[in-house]
């Protein structure tokens, strides 16, 4: 059989090849990417999961952050790293927003990469200052068209989630806007909360301490779906505007050449951990959902996701600098 099929036998090899080595997998430290700060909304949500990551695998988990150059450095030493399933990268959404908005990289995003699992959804509110008398989503919307051009809105960085969550908003309720972009949330509340700039799509867990203090007032939710942290607020697809719901994740991918049984166990790992006692309790900390696919539809979201921000990133003519 093996020398009238030797193709066959040498495939049938690597895949038994592969799956011992999955088996024997970890069997050193695990260096974990996060191309953003420590102590940002993706690191505080990555912490915990790999915590247990680690005490699953019997092996440390090392979290690497590598931030600039909107998480494409990060991307980078991922792409050019061995994919001997020692290397991960953890990535927001924004991650299949990179092709549009960056021309010049030394990776491919779709080709280089595959998704292992995404760790956790992080719903985003529509957020105004009190003083501005917004009652309502249909307020504000009002408010914009009377006045076409006036009105702004924050991102915590140009072609970032916040940023394109709130075109996608803006497009669905059809008014012109300014966009104002900050270098991260932090700022981007202070000046929606002092009424320097209109409103702001912001992940719930950092503005609901606002929103409870009246500092803030929560006009819609963007997630396709509403917030247990906001449970009252409703979402803009609720409020009357087809296609404006922006889903926000995060999630871990792997060297698209990364052995695929090694990928499964680590994606089958993952799941585990999230349905630990610390993710869970990190989970509502920052008020995120978990989100639990297999990896043919994970894949089958970043497909999606790719198609849909190239379309957003055009017709609104986001620029990244």
């Amino acid at each position: 059989m093996n020398r009238r099929h030797p193709r066959l036998a040498f495939l049938t090899l690597c895949f038994v090849m592969s799956v011992a080595h999955a088996q024997s997998w970890p069997a050193r430290p695990i260096r974990v990417i996060v191309p953003f700060p420590p102590a940002s909304g993706i690191d505080s949500i990555a912490r915990p999961f790999l915590a247990q990551l680690a005490k699953q695998l019997g092996q440390p988990v090392v979290v690497e952050n590598r931030p600039g150059a909107g998480g494409t450095i990060g991307m980078a030493a991922v792409a050019q790293a061995e994919p001997d399933g020692y290397t991960f990268l953890v990535h927001s959404n924004s991650f299949t927003v990179v092709p549009a908005t960056y021309s010049k990289l030394t990776f491919d995003t779709a080709r280089d990469f595959v998704g292992v699992l995404p760790l956790a959804a992080l719903p985003m509110a529509l957020v105004v200052a009190p003083s501005k008398g917004y009652r309502s989503l249909n307020d504000l919307i009002t408010a914009a068209k009377s006045k076409p051009g006036s009105i702004t809105y924050a991102s915590a960085g140009a072609g970032g989630s916040t940023h394109l969550g709130a075109e996608r908003f803006r497009a669905a309720a059809d008014f012109d806007g300014l966009h104002v972009p900050y270098k991260g949330s932090a700022e981007a509340l202070i000046d929606v909360m002092t009424a320097r700039v209109d409103y702001y799509f912001s992940p719930i867990g950092l503005a609901l301490p606002q929103i409870k203090a009246g500092k803030l007032a929560a006009l819609a939710v963007g997630s396709s779906g509403r917030s247990s942290g906001l449970p009252d607020v409703p979402t803009t697809l609720e409020s009357g505007l087809p296609n404006s719901d922006y889903n926000v994740w995060v999630g871990l991918m792997a060297h698209a050449k990364t052995p695929r049984p090694i990928v499964q166990r680590l994606h089958d790992e993952l799941v585990k951990a999230i349905h630990s006692a610390e993710a869970q309790d990190a989970l509502k900390a920052l008020v995120a959902e978990p989100m639990i696919m297999s990896l043919d539809q994970f894949e089958a979201l970043l497909k999606r996701e790719f198609s849909m921000n190239a379309a957003l990133v055009k017709a609104a003519g986001v620029t990244v600098n």
